[in-house]
């Protein structure tokens, strides 16, 4: 096996980091991981309806129905009627525990922006194509095998859809 460079090496740790951060912020929350992404796609969309919201955590709805419950139950979703659809309802993120994620990840968020002022713009530009090669990499090679078993998980949105997560801001 050929050695791993150092950017490569730096990815993995970038990883890491990422996972205590959010450890750090379902804490805080107190919300477990999938409750945690969970509320990352309501904060992120806006209200959504369960079987979005399922289809972006990738699991079944009966799951879904679960996660919401538990969020309703700690405060940090609403469910409330779909404006067009009488029979539909959509999961919203309440007010409060949106500004308390934003409160932490924002900051951090404004903090690895101005890394990026140590660097001219050609250095920029080399630095967006490797971090657009390494997304692309990596959705390729998060995309479902042919013949692989799904489990009857429904799929999270295909790559073509804005990334969440607790490194992307609001729009």
């Amino acid at each position: 096996m050929a050695a791993v460079r150092p950017p490569t090496v730096l990815l993995r740790a970038l990883l890491d980091v990422t996972e205590e951060f959010e450890r750090a912020l379902g804490s805080e929350l107190t919300v477990n991981p999938t409750d945690l992404h969970a509320m990352e796609h309501l904060i992120m969309s806006g209200p959504l309806s369960p079987s979005e919201l399922s289809r972006r955590l990738g699991v079944t709805s009966a799951a879904t129905t679960t996660v919401v419950d538990r969020l309703t139950a700690l405060g940090h979703v609403r469910r409330e009627p779909h404006p067009s659809d009488r029979r539909g309802i959509r999961v919203v993120a309440s007010e409060a525990s949106t500004a308390r994620a934003m409160g932490r990840i924002m900051p951090m968020i404004a903090g690895v922006d101005s890394v990026l002022d140590d660097f001219d713009e050609a250095e920029q530009a080399a630095i967006t194509r490797y971090l657009q090669r390494v997304v692309e990499q990596y959705r390729d090679h998060a995309a479902p095998r042919e013949g692989a078993a799904t489990g009857g998980v429904v799929r999270p949105p295909d790559a073509g859809d804005a990334p969440t997560g607790a490194l992307t801001a609001p729009q």
